[in-house]
């Protein structure tokens, strides 16, 4: 059977092309489980927690008894804490018979349990079976968060806890090391409740080690992926810049490159576009997967609209980021950014909270632009007249600015600056998504946002438009970011940029003037 990318349950190295994490799960073996730790895989959704812990299995199977469970579906193990002893010495009998325990350990430990202790019932059943076992015993527990806000889980956590803590002091037998895997941190439960509920500051899971390893992909980690493909399929692709291009976007998330991949590779090569496999992989033909990416319906950014429904503060915020250019300080204690980050939607850059990659940014500002055109009364020109700014399929971004500046003028004209510090890049943006929707991408340049200027990339068809959105601050500002979008123009090898400046001097003569510097030409329009 042919290797393809996979994005679906567990990546399988003979089945799937995948990065390669076995230096990772060595790390993992030495730095936790020889030392029986106990430690949560708290990662956000679709980032590989579910592969490592099947890769970390079969590297531990010579060694330990490995029980692996999952507490996805498993809503009925939660009624009662008898139902869930019970339950969990079922589905660990099936575990150790698949180990090939001893029959006798396997009918000792499959008892029925007392129906008035059934806890206590199930502490002595794990030191009875960690004592007569022949190996060291590992548990691996996969969605744990499924059912992290039940008191019941908490009071599991509270068995192990108490088990971990008194083998310490050679008073019992327990699992040598555990391994919960979730989203959410189980050390700070309080982030799983909702507003309303009773806030839980503590958490039994207490003795867990801190599990700091960086589970995302390295752009020499995706490259190394490429080259088994390329192996293969013998594209012709130049496997460094892509494997570049592929962390630019995704900042690593796991989910997220072998989406891109697996896009590439089964609906962009064979399309009219791309009728070929070694079209596909290329610049162009990565830029048109982004662009499929984003209007996906898929499990990632379903679950992103969800949580931000869920937590509308933790939206908010993100709004600051995006519109408003907000600077918020890196503070992972404050719960509003640890939550961003436990998700994966935020990360801390040179320390400052920043939006995760360009995949989430972009999607996040379509989302957010979506909205606003939903509530408002009129939608800008741009809907209508898409048309005229695309000639034999190349995008005219002199007319977009001039179009622009013709709409900012009427809908905007007597506004103040404090509305055009908040909102101009909103209706920017909005006027133009419409424009390239479907056929270009935009992002934002992270290292340049901010309340006073942002940079905005357009990739269209091959084609590369920059343009810098600024807020008027002098004369000596003003020549910076003409210095900087000049060093944007040189890295993307073209001749021409864009510069919108918002500007509120008295003096300011207004509408579109063209600049020539260094060789190169500026396109200033004035509002």
């Amino acid at each position: 059977m042919p290797k393809r990318f996979n994005i679906t349950g567990v990546c399988i190295p003979e089945l799937h092309y995948m990065v390669n994490i076995e230096k990772r799960i060595d790390r993992i073996v030495r730095d936790y489980i020889t030392n029986g730790s106990y430690f949560t895989i708290n990662r956000a959704r679709q980032f590989g927690k579910t592969t490592t812990l099947y890769l970390l299995e079969k590297r531990l199977k010579e060694q330990y008894t490995v029980i692996r469970l999952s507490f996805e579906a498993a809503d009925e193990l939660f009624r009662s804490m008898e139902i869930f002893a019970r339950g969990l010495i079922r589905n660990i009998r099936r575990e150790l018979k698949l180990q090939g325990a001893a029959p006798a350990l396997i009918d000792a430990w499959s008892q029925p349990v007392s129906s008035e202790f059934p806890f206590h019932d199930l502490s002595d059943r794990i030191t009875d079976l960690c004592t007569c076992n022949a190996k060291k015993i590992i548990l691996m527990i996969d969605e744990v968060d499924k059912s992290s806000d039940n008191q019941i889980f908490l009071s599991f956590l509270g068995l192990l806890r108490n088990k971990y803590l008194e083998q310490q002091q050679q008073r019992d037998a327990t699992f040598h090391s555990v391994i919960l895997a979730g989203v959410y941190d189980v050390k700070n439960l309080k982030l799983k409740l909702h507003p309303g509920e009773e806030s839980k500051y503590n958490s039994p899971w207490n003795v867990a080690a801190d599990f700091t390893m960086d589970l995302s992909f390295r752009p020499d980690d995706i490259a190394g992926m490429l080259a088994a493909y390329e192996n293969d399929c013998h594209t012709g692709m130049d496997i460094p810049a892509f494997a570049q291009w592929l962390y630019d976007y995704t900042d690593g998330y796991p989910y997220m490159v072998s989406r891109l991949c697996m896009l590439i590779d089964e609906q962009v090569a064979g399309s009219d576009d791309f009728p070929l496999q070694k079209d596909a992989w290329t610049k162009e033909g990565f830029l048109k997967a982004v662009r499929i990416f984003l209007q996906d319906s898929n499990t990632l950014f379903d679950d992103v609209v969800k949580t931000l429904e869920q937590y509308p503060l933790l939206k908010d915020r993100m709004k600051d980021i995006l519109f408003r250019g907000t600077r918020y300080s890196f503070e992972n204690s404050s719960p509003i950014i640890n939550m961003g980050v436990m998700f994966g939607f935020l990360k801390n850059m040179d320390g400052s909270v920043a939006i995760a990659n360009r995949i989430f940014e972009t999607k996040l500002y379509n989302l957010f632009l979506s909205e606003d055109e939903l509530a408002s009364a009129s939608l800008p020109e741009s809907w209508d007249g898409k048309n005229q700014f695309i000639v034999h399929g190349m995008l005219q971004m002199k007319l977009v600015m001039e179009k622009f500046f013709e709409y900012f003028v009427e809908i905007c004209g007597n506004a103040d600056e404090k509305f055009i510090e908040n909102e101009g890049r909103r209706i920017f943006l909005m006027y133009l998504r419409p424009i390239i929707n479907g056929a270009g991408n935009y992002y934002i340049e992270a290292q340049t946002r901010d309340r006073t200027r942002t940079d905005v990339i357009v990739d269209y068809r091959g084609q590369h438009f920059i343009v810098e959105l600024k807020l008027w601050r002098g004369d000596a500002y003003h020549k910076r970011g003409e210095q900087q979008l000049l060093s944007y123009l040189d890295y993307y090898n073209e001749d021409t940029g864009y510069l919108l400046s918002f500007n509120f001097n008295k003096k300011k003569q207004t509408g579109m003037h063209e600049i020539l510097l260094d060789g190169k030409k500026i396109l200033e329009v004035v509002v």
